[in-house]
């Protein structure tokens, strides 16, 4: 399959600084209809769900990053590290909303809900997982963590099981928009799970049709 045409390499940075611009535009407008009245029900639940799907969305959007180019052809690796860190920011933003804006700071009172609140437990987990990713995600950790670095990074699969699983924790009802994000970090971590086998099966292609050469050759 044809890939999209390639930006040209010197768009690459500013291309990444834009997806960061346009990424926290959802969190200032949810704030903004918050600040104006404009959240329905209950605003503060409601920015704080806002927050917390959105960095669920970008979570996903940056598990997608390596099926989409295996698949389709179409390179956006450069943009992983911006969406994981959009996914980190939006999940802090998420837990100070509700530690600031929801529980006002009543720290007996947030010890509790992560003890004895399963939904919260899990995402209190997948937040402390997360601060590890984001501290490293720089090309000096890079390089100085090397193989390590690959290891503690696929912790991102089990942050993102543990994001959808709080989603779908955190309702009353588990609707279609629960089991859409479900299914997705299922596929994801199915494919994760055969990627190996299935760049092996791609390197084996041309290994063989190099031998039926030279046997027709023979």
């Amino acid at each position: 399959m044809a890939g999209l045409p390639a930006l040209p390499r010197k768009y690459h940075a500013a291309s990444i600084w834009l997806l960061y611009a346009v990424g926290l535009l959802p969190a200032a407008y949810g704030f903004y209809l918050g600040a104006t009245g404009r959240l329905p029900g209950n605003p503060v639940k409601e920015f704080e769900h806002l927050l917390g799907l959105w960095a669920l969305r970008f979570l996903v959007l940056a598990l997608a990053i390596s099926p989409i180019r295996d698949l389709f052809g179409i390179n956006w690796v450069r943009y992983r590290r911006a969406l994981g860190l959009l996914a980190f920011w939006y999940v802090l933003m998420h837990f100070l909303t509700y530690m600031v804006l929801d529980q006002y700071l009543n720290f007996a009172a947030i010890i509790t809900d992560i003890a004895k609140r399963p939904f919260i437990t899990i995402g209190m987990a997948a937040f402390v997982m997360l601060i590890p990713l984001a501290l490293t995600s720089n090309n000096w950790s890079i390089r100085k963590l090397g193989p390590r670095w690959v290891r503690l990074h696929k912790l991102v699969y089990i942050i993102a099981a543990c994001g959808a699983l709080h989603f779908a924790m955190a309702v009353k009802v588990v609707g279609p928009e629960q089991w859409l994000y479900i299914v997705l970090v299922l596929l994801l971590l199915a494919y994760r799970l055969i990627r190996p086998m299935l760049r092996g099966k791609k390197r084996a292609r041309p290994q063989a049709t190099s031998v039926r050469g030279q046997e027709r050759s023979a």
